[in-house]
């Protein structure tokens, strides 16, 4: 599969070749079957630069593995004689242009560490089933001694990206613990060891470059130790050691144009890998709170709109009927501030929080609607599964192309709107409603021209969006937008909080800059 955009964060891992798009009290100690801690802190520099990673490296590496599966995976088959005299010669079924999902052999490498002398190993949930959608037919691991093992799934959870293998030895294995990453710091020295494009044993060092960097993916475990040691396909499920020799993050993804590393990896935080592991291992499901809200981080633009600093709390879009967040009364353009006590912020998200919630908790949310301080009390609900989320239909940018509108008068949008918006609009009616797959008795102003050179265009709106408010004010005519505008340019307010409705989508809040 291709690389999806140009600076994507990238699955370090190797496919077939291919680039795939992505996406909590610890032990302490690093330990090898063979040798004691003792022995590895005195091999550590006390201070400045380490002369010498090798030492360190000799004793870590032989508890790194290298990783290869064999899967089947479903692919369309489509027939190239479709709509042809020769269609039915090639299996393809009398008019179909589609012939049943088939299946073809997929091959995987990444990498994974040990975790006990019994043989239980660690690794991305990715590098066993591509993309969630393989069939495992077969697991490797190969040991930097070139012994191979067959190797058993225990356990896999695609919401954190982990998995748990089990293989069988006649003797103890070596093996590493995690560490504690929640005392890493901005600046200490890490090393990776992996599997990078098939090389095993690679060994790359580094610093920490940021804890818990959120991506933007709005996963609930969008939470990285960011690093600038070189991270590459195929070190995908190897280990982020500290100088202590503990693992201290799982390496999981990259940032990057080409696909390659550019000094920007990620790993997944140790706190909150090692739990959901240990619960693999053992068999256990991970069960996780669930609210029911598609929220967007408080960038500055919606900040402003609404008046409140920036960098705190998050943005509500929409609440799914029945769920634990409408039930709590929380709605569509509510700032959510705090979920039981912590703060959210783009270190500490909303999903990040909620998720590691157990379900049944009944927690209290201090959020901001219209300008106002209030909390509700949610009952946290257990979240679906990454199949069931992935059904939901929370994508406002798909977007009908057909518009069936006719273009306005040109005296249509020569005011307010157009100056300070770059949109021209005209009232909402029944027949347009009925044009743009809208009920007929919504109520609002249909965008008809959008200026392409306004900040409206490069938040994507566009010709045939209906704007339902602004700034939580019902709009029904094109004077009630006009005020609303005043309003805030009196209140020195540099953007205006909109709420549009797109064919397809759900409505969601649009923070546009004034001009």
């Amino acid at each position: 599969m291709p690389v999806r955009y140009a600076y994507g964060v990238t699955a370090a891992l190797l496919l077939g070749g291919s680039t795939l798009t992505l996406v909590t009290g610890l032990p302490a100690g690093a330990q090898v079957a063979q040798n004691d801690t003792q022995q590895m802190q005195n091999m550590v520099p006390r201070a400045g630069a380490p002369a010498s990673f090798a030492d360190l490296t000799q004793q870590l590496a032989p508890a790194v593995v290298n990783i290869a599966t064999r899967q089947r995976v479903r692919v369309a088959n489509t027939n190239p004689f479709a709509g042809t005299p020769f269609e039915d010669m090639f299996g393809g079924g009398q008019g179909g242009a589609q012939q049943g999902p088939q299946t073809r052999e997929a091959q995987s490498l990444g990498s994974g560490f040990i975790i006990s002398a019994d043989g239980y190993v660690v690794t991305n949930s990715h590098v066993i089933t591509a993309d969630g959608q393989g069939e495992v037919e077969s697991i490797t691991v190969n040991m930097p001694d070139g012994t191979e093992y067959p190797a058993k799934l225990i356990g896999r959870d695609a919401a954190s990206d982990l998995a748990v293998l089990k293989i069988s030895s006649p003797k103890p294995l070596p093996f590493v613990k995690f560490g504690d990453s929640r005392s890493a710091r901005v600046g200490d020295w890490v090393i990776a060891i992996g599997n990078p494009f098939g090389l095993g044993g690679s060994v790359t060092s580094g610093i920490i470059s940021a804890v818990y960097r959120n991506t933007g993916s709005g996963s609930a475990y969008d939470r990285y130790l960011q690093t600038d040691a070189a991270i590459n396909r195929g070190n995908s499920g190897g280990p982020m050691f500290d100088m202590k020799g503990q693992v201290i993050g799982i390496n999981n993804a990259i940032f990057s144009p080409t696909g390659g590393s550019v000094g920007i990896g990620f790993a997944i935080p140790a706190e909150t890998a090692a739990p959901i592991v240990e619960r693999l291992k053992n068999g256990q499901t991970i069960d996780r709170g669930y609210l029911g809200v598609r929220i967007q981080p408080l960038n500055e633009d919606l900040a402003d709109s609404l008046g409140i600093p920036h960098r705190k709390g998050e943005f509500v879009q929409a609440t799914e009927p029945g769920k634990p967040a409408a039930a709590a009364g929380i709605q569509p353009g509510d700032v959510v501030l705090t979920v039981a006590g912590k703060e959210v912020s783009p270190e500490q998200t909303l999903s990040y929080i909620v998720a590691n919630t157990a379900p049944g908790s009944r927690i209290p949310i201090e959020l901001i609607r219209d300008g106002r301080r209030m909390t509700v009390t949610a009952t946290v609900g257990k979240r679906p599964s990454e199949e069931e989320l992935a059904q939901q239909t929370f994508d406002p940018s798909q977007a009908d192309d057909a518009d069936p509108m006719s273009k306005p008068p040109k005296q249509q949008g020569e005011g307010i709107a157009e100056k300070a918006l770059g949109l021209s609009v005209i009232p909402l009616n029944a027949q347009i409603a009925r044009q743009l797959g809208a009920s007929e008795d919504t109520q609002g102003l249909v965008v008809t021209v959008v200026d392409p050179s306004s900040d409206a265009a490069a938040k994507g709106l566009q010709r045939g969006d209906i704007v339902l408010s602004a700034n939580y004010r019902a709009i029904t005519s094109i004077a009630a937008l006009e005020e609303t505008i005043r309003g805030a340019k009196s209140s020195n307010r540099v953007a205006v909080l909109l709420r549009i409705q797109r064919r397809g989508a759900p409505a969601s809040y649009v923070p546009v800059r004034l001009r």
